[in-house]
Parts: structure tokens; C-alpha cells; sequence
């Protein structure tokens, strides 16, 4: 029987690749080989570093996971690859799927969103990413001619940003406490201010920081009456927010917005898969190539995964290149 070689977190902060075998593609599957995967920063470093909660277990659980929270798991969500056997309609063309890091897998042929063809492979692993932007964008409901700011210039924040920018009228503003951040922003046309700069009166307020300083900057920036967009996980970090200043006065209100499920304003009307072949389609712009900051090889991941939770490295998007692994 075939092998891959697959990426798992034994316990927390200890991972290694596997050897682990796969069947052949039987009806209605395909049998995909990786060309890159992406690494989700935020939610992966709370997986790698043991810090999903208890009653979190179940709905952090992604589409293909193996094993169970804090470890041994095999997890990861951001996968293109190509597929070698399947359907006609499939066999050769690349694919998205919701994978963890792994060198070929067999899913069912369902489970695969093809690329446009317009889309690199390398930055089709943004999929999941634009996917949560356009949920966040859903929730939030931006209307023309708003002052919008994003707390949080990571991977998610700026794809909010740069699908906001496309609306007209809207003046959008990146706020990062990391000054490099603005040459992203830059190159996705959007406006940048660091945390002491950030303007007032915004409109609407999306906070994808991670960081109850970030939050507590959203509430501070949004107008009186205004809606803070909290699209950050926290992981099993506690937080402290300052809600006895002007917080009830100026009557905020802060609201959640989560991938897990498409946003209510949508749910009636589109299906996971219409969200994720929506982000597949926005990513024929070249201008998230800039989010693109990091690549590596398959057999540096434990390396890479244990940089980007700990800090050591700060890559937006860092990807893992499979092309040679057998």
C-alpha cells in the first residue's frame, strides 16, 4: 500500500512527520497529491502549543482531522494539490481542500473545490483565509462611502482589507502594532496607521488582532453608537477589557463573527462550499501574492510550526512546499 508523509502534533509543542499509508481512490473519491500547504498562524499555534479549551474540542475540530486535542492530532486546513485519481471532470486539475499537512490523502471527490484556472496554486492555500473575510465582511455589512478600520494587519486582517477596499467609497485603514506591516498595506492599496495614530470616529471597527489591546483600540476608534467586528480567537487566553469609561455612554456593541458557520446574513441563501468557491474566485488577485511572506520545504514544518507559534518568526502567510516528497 502507498505512503505519505503527514505532519502531527504529538503534545503540545512536540511535532514530527509520519509515514502513514493511503488507499486507492474507490468511487465517488479522489486521490489528491499535495503541491503546498498554507499555515494558518493564529488557530495553528494554539493547536501546536496545547491551547484549545476543554469545551472547544469538538468545534475546533477541522473537516479532517485525526486524533484528538492537545495530542497526538494531525491538523491543518489549508491544502492545494492536484488530483491523480478520481472523476474525469477532476483527474489533473488543482484542487483546495480542507487537509491537514500531508504529502497525498483520498477524500471524497465532494470534499475538493476546484482552482480557477487563473489562480496560482501556491496562492490558492489563501483560500481559507479570503473565506473568512468574506464571513467577516457578511457579518459586518459595510455600506458605501463607511470609514473602516482593521485592528490586526495578520493574515486575516488583510484580507478583509483588501476585500473592503473594493467597495466603493470606503476608506479603510490597517492598524498593526508592527511598523513593517505597512508595505503590506501598501501593496494591497489600503491605508496604515500604527496604534498611537489610529483615526476616531471610524464607522465600523474590525478587530482581528488576537489581542485584547486591539480590542480595547477598536472601541476606543469606532463612533458612539458604533459596532466592533470581533473576529479574533483567543484561544484559552483570558481577557481584560476597560468597559468603565464611555463604553455604556457611547452605547457600543461588540459582536462576534466565526467561520464556523456562514453568516447569518447568508445562511439562508449560501452553502460553506458557495463561501469557499466565492474566495477561490477573489483570489484572482494578484495582490494577495503580498501575503504570501514565507515558503519552506516539507521536511522543515516541525521547525516552521514551532518559529511561527513561539514568535521566532512573524511570516504572514508561510507556506510548505510538497512538490518532492514521495
Amino acid at each position: 500500500m502507498p505512503e505519505a508523509v503527514a505532519f502531527w502534533i504529538d503534545e503540545p509543542g512536540v511535532a514530527a512527520l509520519r509515514r502513514q499509508p493511503i488507499a486507492a481512490a474507490g468511487d465517488g473519491e479522489v486521490l489528491v497529491r499535495t503541491r503546498y500547504t498554507g499555515i494558518s498562524r493564529g488557530t495553528e499555534a494554539s493547536v501546536f502549543l496545547g491551547r484549545v479549551p476543554g469545551s472547544e474540542h469538538e468545534r475546533m475540530r477541522a473537516p479532517f482531522q485525526e486524533g484528538d486535542f492537545p495530542g497526538p492530532v494531525k491538523y491543518g486546513y489549508l491544502n492545494v494539490g492536484v488530483v491523480e485519481q478520481g472523476p474525469d471532470a477532476l483527474r489533473g486539475r488543482t484542487v483546495f481542500t480542507l487537509f491537514p499537512h500531508q504529502s497525498a490523502f483520498v477524500v471524497p471527490a465532494d470534499a475538493v473545490v476546484p482552482v480557477p484556472r487563473g489562480v496560482p496554486a501556491r496562492r490558492a492555500v489563501l483560500a481559507g483565509a479570503v473565506e473568512t473575510a468574506v464571513n467577516v465582511l457578511w457579518d459586518a455589512a459595510p455600506l458605501i462611502g463607511d470609514r473602516v478600520t482593521i485592528v490586526g494587519a495578520g493574515m486575516i486582517g488583510c484580507c478583509v482589507a483588501r476585500l473592503a477596499r473594493g467597495i466603493p467609497g470606503l476608506d479603510v485603514v490597517l492598524v498593526d502594532v508592527d511598523a513593517s506591516r505597512r508595505a503590506v498595506a501598501d501593496r494591497l492599496e489600503v491605508g496604515f496607521a500604527d496604534p498611537g495614530d489610529a483615526p476616531l470616529g471610524r464607522d465600523l471597527v474590525i478587530n482581528t488582532s488576537g489581542s485584547e489591546a486591539g480590542l480595547q483600540l477598536a472601541l476606543a476608534s469606532v463612533v458612539t453608537d458604533g459596532e466592533v467586528i470581533e473576529a479574533s480567537w483567543y484561544g484559552d487566553r483570558p481577557v481584560t477589557l476597560a468597559l468603565g469609561a464611555d463604553f455604556h455612554s457611547r452605547r457600543l456593541t461588540i459582536r462576534s463573527s466565526q467561520v464556523g458557520a456562514v453568516a447569518g446574513r447568508r445562511r439562508g441563501t449560501r452553502t460553506p462550499r458557495d463561501r469557499l468557491t466565492l474566495a477561490l474566485e477573489l483570489l484572482q488577485d494578484a495582490a494577495f501574492d503580498a501575503l504570501l511572506t514565507g515558503d519552506s520545504p516539507w521536511g522543515d514544518l516541525p521547525a516552521v510550526m514551532a518559529d511561527l507559534a513561539t514568535g521566532r518568526s512573524t511570516a504572514l502567510c508561510h507556506t510548505i512546499d510538497w512538490t518532492d516528497a514521495s
